[in-house]
């Protein structure tokens, strides 16, 4: 393990986190993603709380997002009561150059994607290395148990390489906070990243895919030295 690069990635993260915790301010209902990005980012926001005592409220898309923003000040809502949120702060795993994203490694793509067209504004945050000219990376699918053999096989016609998910603390398949599988699908370079994304979600059973095409995002802040923001063209 290359100890001195991962150091190099998190302090990316970092930067990419303090730069989008800038935007929040006091009364603010924000969206907030999954993984290690995104924690970075409630961690700076929850120094925010603290020493400014702003009150900011959240929908997290994850049991690990909720817990660790009431564990930093935060006040937890959803969408019964709130149906619009101002703000959407979530990580990638991938980014391409007109900002399309693929997003699921952390299992929580469908609630991502609600509370990402539930937002107002939608920015992501990455590393540098999250970069790529295309989209090439596995495409995490959310699927119904019941669906699992259909939807392999409808994939497979299309050209997709599939891998199901299999969870690294119990044996058997990775179960998402929806209690559905999830499925690592390989399909090369993306070349028309929103037209598989409709394709795939057309098939009956799958819940929602890891896809989230340009049109969400509103812009992309990539950590480095300093902060880079990366809108649409």
């Amino acid at each position: 393990m290359d100890v001195t690069n991962n150091m190099g990635v998190e302090s990316e993260k970092i930067v990419a986190a303090k730069e989008a915790s800038k935007l929040i301010d006091d009364g603010m209902v924000i969206g907030l993603g999954t993984g290690s990005t995104v924690e970075f980012f409630i961690k700076e926001v929850g120094e925010r709380i603290t020493k400014e005592e702003i009150e900011v409220w959240c929908i997290p898309s994850s049991y690990q997002s909720h817990i660790l923003a009431i564990d930093n000040g935060f006040f937890v809502t959803d969408l019964f009561q709130v149906g619009e949120l101002d703000l959407c702060i979530d990580g990638a795993d991938q980014v391409d150059r007109d900002l399309n994203c693929i997003k699921g490694r952390g299992g929580a793509l469908l609630r991502e994607k609600v509370i990402a067209q539930a937002s107002e504004t939608v920015i992501i945050i990455i590393d540098s290395g999250k970069l790529s000219e295309k989209l090439n990376s596995f495409i995490p699918i959310e699927v119904l148990p019941f669906a699992y053999g259909s939807v392999r096989k409808k994939i497979e016609k299309m050209g997709g390489k599939v891998n199901l998910r299999e969870s690294d603390s119990k044996i058997g398949p990775c179960i998402s906070d929806n209690g559905n599988f999830i499925l690592d699908v390989e399909f090369g370079v993306l070349e028309n990243p929103k037209e598989l994304e409709t394709r795939l979600n057309g098939i009956a059973g799958v819940v929602e895919n890891g896809i989230f095409s340009s049109e969400i995002i509103d812009k992309v802040i990539v950590g480095g030295k300093t902060a880079r923001i990366l809108r649409k063209s």
